[in-house]
C-alpha cells in the first residue's frame, strides 16, 4: 500500500469546506482514498453511483441525502448523475457543517452533461494522479514508476499482471468507459486507431488535419475525441508560452498520454530495456518528467512549453501569473549538454531558474547559470523553492 500525499491535502479541506471533489481517471485510486479518510469519521456511508441498488436509493435524492443529516457521504462516479449537482447546492446551504460529501469523478465535470450548477465557496475540487516518484519509498528509484506508470493496478503487481491490467483498461476504456463518462457515441475502433496514432506522436506538436486526414474523419471529431481523453484525465495539452513575444512563437499545444505505462502498451514496448532502444523514449521521458512536476507543483504555478519558429525550445516552463519563473531542458542523457537553443530561450524569457532535468545527474550548476539535476531531486528539494 503506497501513501498517497493528496491525503493530507483532502483531510485539511474536510475540516474547512462542506464538500470536496476528488477527481482523477479511472482505477487510480480515488475509492480506497476516500474510503481511508472516511474510517476517521464517527459516521459515513459509501455509494457507487455505477451499483442500480444505490442509485435507486437516490431516486428521491434530496430527500434521502437530507435524512443522513451531518453523515459524511462518499458519492462515487457521481458524473453519471449530474443533477446531484444541483441538489448538493440547497443541502449545503442549509448545513453548512465541513466535511459532508466527498464526491468522486472520473470526468472533469466542465464536460459533463447537466453540470450547471455552480458549487463555487460550497466544494474544494482537487486531483488525484497516478502515483508519483515521490510516492514511492526511499531508493526504489524512477525506472519501474517510469516503465509502468502510476495506476496502482499495474505498478504494484507482477510483471505479467501488470501488462494484462493495463491492455484491459485500454480496451475497456475504447470500448465502453470513454463514451459512458460524458454520456456520448463514439467509435471504439476510431477511438483504438486515434489512441495509437497519439502514442506515436506523444509530445508532439499537434495537427488535427494530420490526425483527421489518417482517421478518414473531420478535426472537430478529432478535436471532440481528444477533449474527452483530457476531460478523462488521460492525455494533456501542453499549451505554448506566447506572452509578450518579440520573436515569430509556435503556438500549437504538444500533446502527451499522461500514463506511461498506457504509452508504453499502446507502443507495444514489452520491457524498460527495450523502451530506452525504442524511438519514442525521449518523448516518453518528457512526459514522464513534465507529469511528475505537474504531481508536485504549487497550485498557483502553471506550466507550459516555449518554441520558436527558428527551432530553439524549452521543454517545460513554470509561469506565476505572467512571470516566467523556471525554464527547464528535460534530457534522457545524465551527462547533458546545455544546448544553445535552450539559451536563447532563457534571454527571451529571463526566468528566475534554469534548469536541465535528468534520470541520474548529479546536482551542480554550469557556467550559463544552469543548473543540471535529477528528477528525485528536483521534485523533492528545489521544486518547494519556485515561488
Amino acid at each position: 500500500m503506497v501513501f498517497r500525499l493528496l491525503q493530507s491535502t483532502v483531510e485539511k479541506a474536510l475540516l474547512r469546506s462542506p464538500a470536496i471533489a476528488i477527481l482523477g481517471p479511472r482505477q487510480v485510486g480515488k475509492t480506497t482514498l476516500a474510503k481511508t479518510i472516511a474510517k476517521t469519521k464517527l459516521h459515513s456511508l459509501y455509494l457507487d453511483l455505477e451499483n442500480p441498488l444505490d442509485r435507486r436509493k437516490l431516486e428521491d435524492g434530496y430527500s434521502y441525502l437530507r435524512s443522513l443529516g451531518n453523515a459524511c457521504v462518499i458519492l462515487d462516479e457521481v458524473q453519471l448523475m449530474p443533477e446531484l449537482f444541483s441538489l448538493l447546492r440547497p443541502l449545503i446551504d442549509e448545513d453548512r457543517a465541513p466535511g459532508r460529501f466527498i464526491l468522486l469523478g472520473s470526468a472533469s465535470p466542465s464536460l459533463v452533461k447537466g453540470v450547471s450548477e455552480s458549487l463555487a465557496g460550497r466544494i474544494s475540487y482537487m486531483e488525484l494522479t497516478g502515483i508519483g516518484l515521490a510516492e514511492l519509498p526511499a531508493g526504489e528509484g524512477y525506472k519501474k514508476n517510469w516503465f509502468r506508470g502510476g495506476f496502482p493496478n499495474a505498478l504494484l503487481t507482477g510483471d505479467d499482471e501488470s501488462k494484462a491490467w493495463l491492455d484491459d483498461f485500454i480496451r475497456s476504456y475504447i470500448e465502453r468507459d470513454l463514451a459512458h463518462l460524458f454520456g456520448v457515441d463514439l467509435s471504439p475502433v476510431t477511438l483504438r486507431n486515434f489512441w495509437s496514432m497519439l502514442a506515436h506522436s506523444n509530445g508532439n506538436i499537434w495537427n488535427a488535419e494530420v490526425f483527421a486526414r489518417s482517421l478518414g474523419v473531420s478535426s472537430t471529431t478529432v478535436l471532440r475525441y481528444l477533449t474527452f481523453l483530457e476531460g478523462g484525465f488521460i492525455t494533456r495539452r501542453l499549451s505554448p508560452w506566447f506572452v509578450n513575444a518579440k520573436k515569430r512563437l509556435v503556438k500549437s499545444p504538444k500533446v502527451y498520454i499522461r500514463d506511461t505505462g498506457i504509452l508504453h502498451r499502446l507502443l507495444t514496448i514489452p520491457d524498460y530495456d527495450t523502451l530506452l532502444g525504442h524511438p519514442g523514449v525521449g518523448g516518453s521521458w518528457e512526459g514522464y518528467v513534465i507529469e511528475q512536476i505537474y504531481q508536485r507543483k504549487p497550485s498557483d504555478i502553471e506550466l507550459f512549453y516555449y518554441r520558436t519558429q527558428a527551432g530553439a525550445e524549452c521543454d517545460l516552463l513554470l509561469v506565476k501569473g505572467i512571470t516566467p519563473l523556471a525554464c527547464i531542458e528535460i534530457k534522457l542523457s545524465n551527462t547533458p549538454a546545455v544546448s544553445k537553443g535552450f539559451i536563447s530561450c532563457t534571454e527571451d524569457l529571463l526566468p528566475v531558474y534554469k534548469y536541465i532535468i535528468t534520470p541520474q545527474s548529479e546536482t551542480f550548476t554550469t557556467q550559463h547559470e544552469v543548473i543540471i539535476t535529477n528528477l528525485y531531486h528536483f521534485i523533492t528539494t528545489l521544486l518547494p523553492e519556485i515561488k
